[in-house]
């Protein structure tokens, strides 16, 4: 009999018997403390035999008696085989019912089975199985049998999904998840080893280093294409930065002072560093993003259908796939009624293309978001450079209408964020992740004109010839061999499918961003006429006045797409107010802006940027129509209008609330403050801000507030050096304009009728000087 566990009295601080007969109680808290026994097989047979049927333990801590008698060292491991296969029929019970039923909770009542394995140390003794042949001084390492190998990972896999903190623990052993990679040179037992190995660096609290895997590019070069695709599910958890998960992190002040604690490359860019050093990589990458389904069917692929169900997170898939199937037969039986072509056809046969197709999806899905990862890290300019040479968006091109977008899917899901698990079915997941790496790819990206063929590349040409400006050096630059084939490009595919969207689709979000992407950065005029020849300013307004759109992400993309459409291009308003030609379609225009500045700001400063220097421009006849018929220009023309956003702009942001997605806010405000000062009329809307204050009862509050968040963009930008480029391209204000004009705002004299100070009177002054301190 075990020892029974003792408690030091509080009082005396000696031992007190505890004669407790729970063998569950003492065996858990024998874990925690490391006394008595630390597994069932120290539990004689006949106590475990007598307890068995009360407890309701199903003869697992016995047959885990026997597993352990039967696997030393040397010995012939057949029989513990044997004792492993009847555990494994009793846990994959639970496993599947956890899958089935959307991975509720685990708890011990849930999952009895899962939980007494764990409880009477079967998971340690698998680990130690498995690991046996490392610990071995031969040269010579002995070799297990690959159906025990399979079964003890899937053994583990049921345990980590069943039972709470399994996962944990095993993540906690560096050693043992080292050792989980060398087991993926063997393909036998590669998809239980990656699914696996997925779960526990999920839960990792450290990300793994890459480099620390023993030959690591050995083990990736070796793997055949299907394999790679499933390594890149792995991989995605190793180079994504983790999500903070709480809001108040995502503050730009939580950032700044994360990066300030952490100067140096995180595991993630060291992670990504080590991938685009083994080689083919990115070539191989790109193969599989870009094959067609019929290249990628191999005589494995049946035999890897059927253990799609341990990596698959629920059962969507397999609808999925069905409902293809039946989308076919419908189509075939309308098509023809010949019986005979029905009777040669049946489902059966038809279904097998449907799974070749999803699984072709779902591979494609996991190598795009690895790519799409390494396109927004530190070695951009390097993956631009492979993925240009290895043709990745010509590739794309080609499976456009055949693979990508080869039918309409709904989409009413929420926008997920880049590190949000999704639960959305394969086909959703490839599109987003598909419109994802445009917009990566294009944003601020020479390789962007990539996107387009040769015949609309020498559109773009003649557009700026016929504007008498020169072409864009980017273009002129342009590898011809590089571009996409056929008559349409990639772009131009993703505006005819942008148009065909129902307005609420999250689609559309997606779609805008990317195709914003490729408009971003220095103003190309060309670029603005070839997208605008095309439509797309009526179809961005149609969805914003007449679609009934209500969604706020997708309405923020197609502002912001607006913004770079219309931004100094006297063209695109005289469309705007040949399409909004009547007061209610204005005003419905008005009230979408003003529903919320914080999604509309960057075409408020399109506007006004484009106003100031339309108004710079009054020797051309067709400037100045445009100026004196256009609504949206006269209407933000008035000062008081201008004056109304400046005060909105200030007054919706703080420094603690600062955050990516709102700071444009402040940006924007500066930019209607830089060209009130290149007017001299700085005091006149300093002096409105006080006003406003006095005239809300606020006195202080809004100018405090200004000043506390320029002294914010002072720290944030001035170290920066992507983010000032951004500022200075998007605006065609020079940098050091901006810096001038904040040091000026910010100035100490307060007889300075440029200085926020001067218009905040001495007893409401609280500028907070400890504020930004970390």
């Amino acid at each position: 009999m075990a020892t029974p566990l003792g408690s030091e009295s509080p009082c005396t601080g000696g031992k007190r018997r505890n004669y407790s007969n729970n063998i569950v109680t003492k065996f858990t808290a024998s874990r925690i403390t490391g006394k008595s026994f630390s597994r069932g097989t120290q539990l004689p047979e006949g106590l475990l035999q007598e307890r068995d049927k009360r407890a309701k333990w199903h003869g697992i801590p016995i047959l885990l008696q026997k597993l352990h008698e039967s696997s030393h060292p040397n010995s012939d491991l057949s029989h513990a085989h044997s004792f492993l296969k009847v555990l494994s029929s009793q846990l994959s019970v639970e496993a599947m019912s956890f899958v089935t039923e959307d991975r509720k909770t685990a708890q011990e009542s849930t999952f009895p089975n899962t939980y007494t394995f764990d409880l009477f140390g079967g998971v340690d003794l698998l680990v130690e199985i498995l690991m046996r042949p490392t610990l071995t001084m031969q040269k010579k390492k002995p070799k297990m049998n690959d159906d025990l190998v399979k079964d003890c990972l899937s053994v583990l896999y049921n345990c980590c999904i069943c039972t709470e903190g399994v996962t944990k623990s095993l993540a906690a052993r560096d050693d043992f998840v080292l050792f989980l990679f060398t087991l993926m040179t063997n393909k036998k037992t590669f998809l239980q080893t990656a699914t696996l190995i997925e779960d526990i660096l999920g839960v990792k609290k450290e990300m793994i280093q890459l480099e620390g895997i023993p030959n690591l590019s050995g083990l990736v070069q070796s793997f055949d294409q299907q394999q790679l695709a499933n390594f890149c599910r792995i991989l995605s958890v190793t180079i994504s930065e983790p999500d903070v998960g709480n809001d108040d992190k995502h503050t730009l002040l939580a950032k700044n002072a994360q990066q300030k604690r952490n100067a140096s490359p995180s595991r993630a860019e060291v992670n990504q560093v080590t991938l685009l050093n083994i080689p083919g990589f990115i070539e191989r990458l790109c193969k599989l993003a870009t094959r067609k389904v019929s290249e990628a069917t191999g005589a494995n692929f049946l035999q890897e259908l059927e253990d799609w169900y341990t990596w698959l997170d629920n059962a969507l898939v397999l609808d999925a796939l069905m409902q293809m199937a039946t989308e076919e037969a419908e189509q075939s039986s309308t098509e023809s009624s010949d019986e005979s072509s029905l009777a040669t056809s049946p489902l059966r046969h038809r279904l097998p293309q449907s799974m070749k197709i999803v699984h072709e999806i779902m591979y494609k899905v996991e190598v795009l978001y690895v790519l799409c990862v390494l396109l927004m890290g530190r070695q951009r300019n390097q993956v631009h450079k492979m993925l240009a040479e290895f043709r990745l968006i010509p590739g794309l091109n080609n499976l456009f209408d055949k693979l990508i977008w080869r039918k309409y899917t709904a989409s009413n899901h929420v926008v997920h964020g880049q590190n949000e698990n999704c639960d959305c079915s394969p086909e959703i997941s490839f599109k987003i992740q598909f419109l994802r790496l445009l917009q990566s790819f294009s944003d601020h990206h020479e390789n962007k004109y990539l996107l387009l063929n040769s015949q609309e590349l020498n559109e773009l040409s003649a557009i700026s010839m016929k504007a008498n400006i020169p072409e864009v050096e980017a273009l002129v630059n342009t590898d011809r061999s590089l571009v996409c084939d056929g008559k349409k490009g990639l772009l131009t595919r993703l505006l005819t499918v942008m148009k065909r969207e129902p307005p609420d689709s999250s689609f559309r979000f997606w779609q805008a961003r990317a195709v914003e992407s490729f408009l971003r950065g220095a103003t190309s005029y060309a670029d603005q006429m070839f997208l605008l020849k095309r439509g797309l300013l009526e179809h961005i307004l149609f969805c914003i006045i007449d679609s009934g759109c209500t969604s706020r992400d997708v309405l923020q993309s197609y502002f912001d797409l607006l913004g770079e459409l219309m931004k100094f291009n006297i063209d695109a308003f005289k469309r705007f107010n040949k399409y909004v030609n009547t007061p209610e379609k204005f005003q419905a225009f008005l009230t979408q802006i003003n529903s919320s500045l914080v999604d509309s700001n960057m075409l408020v400063r399109c506007i006004v940027l484009s106003l100031d220097r339309f108004e710079s421009q009054t020797e051309d006849v067709k400037v100045v129509e445009v100026l004196s018929e256009c609504c949206l220009l006269s209407y933000v023309a008035r000062v008081e209008n201008r004056l109304s956003f400046l005060f909105r702009l200030i007054n919706i942001i703080n420094v603690q609330t600062l955050t990516q997605e709102n700071v444009s806010c402040l940006n924007t405000s500066l930019v209607v403050l830089m060209l009130a000062r290149r007017k001299a009329k700085l005091p006149f809307y300093l002096n409105a801000l006080r006003e406003k204050e006095y005239a809300e009862k606020y006195p202080g509050c809004l100018l405090n507030n200004f000043h506390n968040l320029l002294r914010f963009w002072q720290r944030h930008y001035l170290n920066k050096d992507k983010d000032s480029t951004c500022l200075e391209n998007s605006s065609c204000i020079p940098f050091s304009y901006w810096k001038e004009t904040v040091s000026v705002l910010l100035g100490s004299d307060r007889t300075s009728l440029c200085a926020i100070a001067s218009y905040i009177d001495e007893p409401f002054m609280d500028v907070d000087r400890d504020l930004l301190e970390d």
